[in-house]
């Protein structure tokens, strides 16, 4: 708006879809958000891509060699349908710098027209691409009144893509930065405060000892305790402004200063290339400054908080480790498991499923029984408290990192820009706006200026039936995510069946663990699928809820893309850490689905184990196939998709292509567009939720996330330092609504590691037992004490198997003998068990929650040594502006008052008593 923007969506009244990805009316192509949302593309130029042909800085100019390309404006037409003459011929003129003649237009200051104005035929006029022509036009007239400056090459092709060059002069750069307040260093310095003693020793060891991993960037190199005071940039106080930090660049309604200008930005291309986007830096810090300083803010938050929570990863592997060899090596002493692979104990357990599954002995299940000892053992409690600390420590660790990033940034103190609402809601009013004009022309008696003040902005009447397809729609998608975990529940009990039914022995043994692993990899294909169905349903849902601004937009949408997608990623999870075996009821008296199908229980050895499996399978296969290979294998399938589709164009078209030398704007818009930071931090984040929420029953999760992480992060830093487009700049102080998502999350694993240790492991039952039944204080008779009794005479007709040698068998659960006065009832053991897992999730809940508060106290949002430093900066600005004030009073009493002056300095009291 600012840029005197014409935005066609608000004219034409097309849907959201039609006025972002490609107007109708002007045809540009939008690949980046801007304020405006006018027909346009922003492409940034030395972005990605530099051949070895190609050398730095050269073809970045406008044809005098003299003004930088700043963006590159990308539009599309078509090919007439014929080229012959006709009286209503549409000729377009092309001249030097690729202006269209305008009447009345009035070219910006130093273009110089060279050339002859060359006139293309290009054959009947189409109303709608002379419409499209106007607009553009239109536009570009706009941005000169601005004060932006444009440029367009030579065409002589009739069909494709049309580039626009635009340069921002310093004018207009320093009018919005002082505008839109943008801290730039001074020519003021001060000393920083230097560490002594002990603290400066070991400063200084640490600097050592971390010089391999420090990426070779020339600045890191020097430690220097010189710092530059900043301020506000102001045109009245350039002169305290170190000036070659004037490249102020406009990026997607935002300004961003930058270190280095246009002509060394290929030198940040190379140092981000092989200090940063290669695998071969893979043990080396990330250059933050200098991706703060190619992408912006907002893309520096990323990878630093990605960083950071990688970082931290390494001391939860550590631990997850230490908390998994404790269970290696505590096997062969852990009672229960020995007690169920002793084959002289001779428990008869009860039938898996009806009629075709026969009695069964315990000790079968001995590789369960030890497998699960891995996972379920004292110390996974505490590895459950240190995992939710460590997410409190996460959190209070990366604030202290991004107020330390927002003051090296200059970005302290800025203040939030009121944002332009988006095209579809001006639509929107604008149409709400025509009806009221309509119907106040045939009622007289309304007033139009309390009209125009009700139509500032729309109501939720307005966006009612746009919330109502929300909620039913996301309750929908919920369905649709349970129907998927219940058809794999009942994949499993009739494969489970089935495999029971056959007669060969091996397969027999080994039923339990092939259907856990095949559903297991069915629920992560389901995952995968509905994963990319619900991001688009996301986009499509926050669409009809019709935010008003983009910051609005992308909060809904985070919001819901989250709520979806942790439904789909946790659900098969949730089922088996809380449901599965819960309610399958007792010999006798199971609980059938479609009174056929028994529903299914937990594993011998306990249903953690099970959830084990799930987990590692869903979180490795989610990583391994959607964070890596689709981030791999898709782009190279869209660049090969690209260049099929580019050798099938018109053959004159590829002939005029391939004769002209290709710009550096051409190599980029072939890029791919780059689609924002959502989908990057949604992997995280949902990974977050792998690590945190269940880590109880997985401790290796945070030792694979860190794995994947150590990948990911070059993974990403080649993408968009080499396949994507350079993404506009935006200036941002914090990573936004994923900090309370991921704080949501920190809150929400203490309840579910709670329930998992409770309601899931054995850890509550053995310490009941163990403190309450044992007679001997230890652990052995504790199988024997949670397996329950049946009478085989007690089963339904024609769901006992046909053995009749057994009268009695087992199952696992704290029910009252069959030859009690109250038979296959809950035991007191039972009620017992129930108010200890309650007793401990209440105790667990407050115990982590305190300590989390505590761990948040102690350790400060801001560094002490930045906050002292901000003092003394805010102490020095003001001396620096007290003494400027101070020589300009003196300036002006030597102008106006020279003999007074001078008197005073020969007779100092005659002078104070002329002042």
């Amino acid at each position: 708006r600012r840029m005197g923007c014409s935005p066609c969506a608000l004219h034409e009244g097309l849907d959201d879809e039609d006025g972002r990805q490609r107007c109708a009316r002007g045809d540009w192509v939008l690949r980046f958000s801007v304020h405006c949302v006018s027909p346009l593309a922003l492409l940034q130029v030395v972005n990605n891509f530099m051949d070895a042909g190609h050398e730095p800085g050269k073809g970045l100019y406008f044809a005098d060699g003299k003004r930088k390309v700043d963006y590159v404006l990308v539009y599309q037409y078509r090919r007439p349908s014929s080229l012959h003459e006709s009286p209503g011929q549409h000729r377009l003129s092309v001249i030097s710098n690729g202006s269209f003649p305008r009447v009345g237009s009035k070219e910006p200051e130093g273009v110089k027209e060279e050339h002859a104005e060359v006139v293309l035929d290009m054959g009947p006029a189409d109303p709608a691409e002379g419409e499209k022509i106007m607009i553009r036009e239109e536009f570009e007239a706009n941005l000169r009144e601005a004060g932006l400056e444009m440029e367009r090459d030579n065409e002589h092709k009739v069909h494709g893509q049309g580039f626009i060059r635009v340069h921002a002069p310093w004018q207009v750069l320093s009018r919005e930065a002082e505008f839109l307040k943008i801290k730039v260093p001074t020519k003021k310095v001060y000393e920083m405060k230097e560490d002594k003693g002990l603290s400066a020793t070991m400063s200084a060891v640490w600097r050592k000892l971390n010089q391999p991993f420090q990426p070779n960037i020339p600045h890191l190199q020097q430690q220097s305790r010189t710092k530059f005071l900043s301020h506000s940039f102001s045109r009245d106080k350039l002169h305290l402004v170190l000036m070659y930090l004037y490249s102020i660049r406009r990026n997607n309604g935002h300004f961003l200063y930058a270190h280095a200008v246009q002509p060394e930005l290929f030198s940040l291309f190379q140092l981000l290339h092989d200090e940063w986007a290669r695998y071969g830096a893979i043990f080396k810090y990330q250059p933050l400054d200098l991706i703060r300083n190619y992408f912006g803010e907002k893309i520096g938050l990323y990878f630093a908080w990605l960083g950071v929570y990688t970082h931290l990863l390494a001391l939860a592997s550590l631990v997850g480790i230490i908390v998994f060899l404790y269970g290696c090596f505590t096997i062969d002493s852990n009672i229960p498991s020995l007690e169920m692979c002793d084959e002289t104990q001779n428990f008869t357990m009860c039938p898996l499923c009806d009629r075709a599954c026969d009695y069964w002995h315990l000790s079968t299940a001995c590789g369960t029984a030890r497998a699960s000892h891995l996972f379920d053992n004292p110390a996974t409690v505490f590895f459950a408290i240190f995992m939710s600390l460590w997410a409190v420590m996460f959190l209070e660790h990366w604030k202290r990192r991004q107020n330390s990033l927002n003051y090296s940034w200059n970005m302290t103190g800025m203040e939030e820009e009121e944002e332009h609402p988006r095209p579809k809601y001006e639509t929107l009013l604008l149409q709400k706006r025509q009806r009221k004009r309509r119907n106040r022309k045939k009622n007289k008696s309304e007033v139009s200026g309390l009209l125009m003040i009700k139509l500032k902005k729309l109501t939720w009447r307005d966006r009612l039936p746009g919330y109502f397809i929300n909620i039913s729609s996301i309750l929908l998608m919920f369905g649709v995510t349970f129907a998927a975990v219940f058809g794999v529940i009942m994949y499993r009990i009739t494969v489970s069946a089935l495999l029971a039914m056959s007669q060969d022995p091996q397969i027999k043994s080994n039923a339990r663990v092939t259907v856990t692993a095949t559903a297991v990899i069915i629920n992560l294909v389901v995952i995968l699928i509905l994963d990319e169905i619900y991001g688009s349903v996301a986009v499509w849902l926050t669409e009809l809820e019709i935010p008003k601004t983009e910051t609005n937009f992308e909060e809904r949408l985070i919001l819901k893309a989250f709520l979806l997608k942790f439904m789909n990623a946790y659900a098969p999870i949730f089922y088996v850490a809380f449901f599965k075996g819960r309610f399958a009821g007792r010999p006798g008296d199971y609980v059938y689905i479609f009174n056929d199908y028994r529903m299914e229980e937990c594993a011998p050895g306990g249903c953690l184990i099970e959830l084990c499996i799930q987990l590692s399978i869903i979180m490795l296969g989610k990583q391994l196939i959607q964070n890596n290979v689709f981030e791999i294998a898709i782009p190279k399938l869209k660049k090969l998709f690209r260049s099929l589709k580019e050798k099938k164009r018109a053959p004159e078209e590829r002939v005029e292509q391939t004769g002209r030398a290709l710009r550096q704007w051409h190599l980029d818009y072939n890029l791919e567009p780059f689609d924002g930071l959502t989908p990057e931090y949604m992997e995280m984040i949902i990974q977050f939720g792998f690590v945190s929420l269940f880590v109880a029953s997985f401790p290796l999760a945070p030792l694979f996330a860190l794995l994947n992480n150590i990948i990911e992060i070059r993974l990403d830093a080649k993408k968009f330092v080499t396949e994507l487009r350079r993404p506009d700049a935006v200036r941002a102080k914090d990573i936004g609504i994923w900090y309370n998502i991921l704080s949501g999350l920190g809150k929400f694993s203490v309840i579910i590691n709670a329930f998992v240790i409770s309601f899931t492991s054995d850890f509550i039952p053995r310490l009941v037992y163990q403190y309450m039944y044992s007679e001997t204080g230890t652990m052995h008779g504790f199988i024997d004490h949670t397996l329950s009794y049946f009478n085989v005479s007690h089963f339904k007709a024609g769901t006992a198997p046909a053995s009749s040698a057994v009268t009695v068998c087992r199952y696992k659960d704290y029910r009252e003998p069959p030859w009690s006065s109250e038979p296959y009832q809950f035991s007191r053991q039972y009620w017992a068990v129930l108010a200890a897992r309650l007793a401990f999730v209440i105790l667990f809940q407050n115990l982590v929650m305190f300590m989390g508060v505590l761990v948040a106290w102690v350790i400060p949002d801001v560094p002490k040594n930045i906050s002292e430093q901000l003092k003394r900066e805010k102490t020095l600005l003001v001396d620096v502006f007290m003494n400027e004030e101070k020589e300009k009073l003196q300036l002006i009493q030597t102008v106006m008052c020279p003999r007074n002056l001078q008197r005073s300095q020969n007779h100092p009291g005659q002078g104070a008593e002329a002042l």
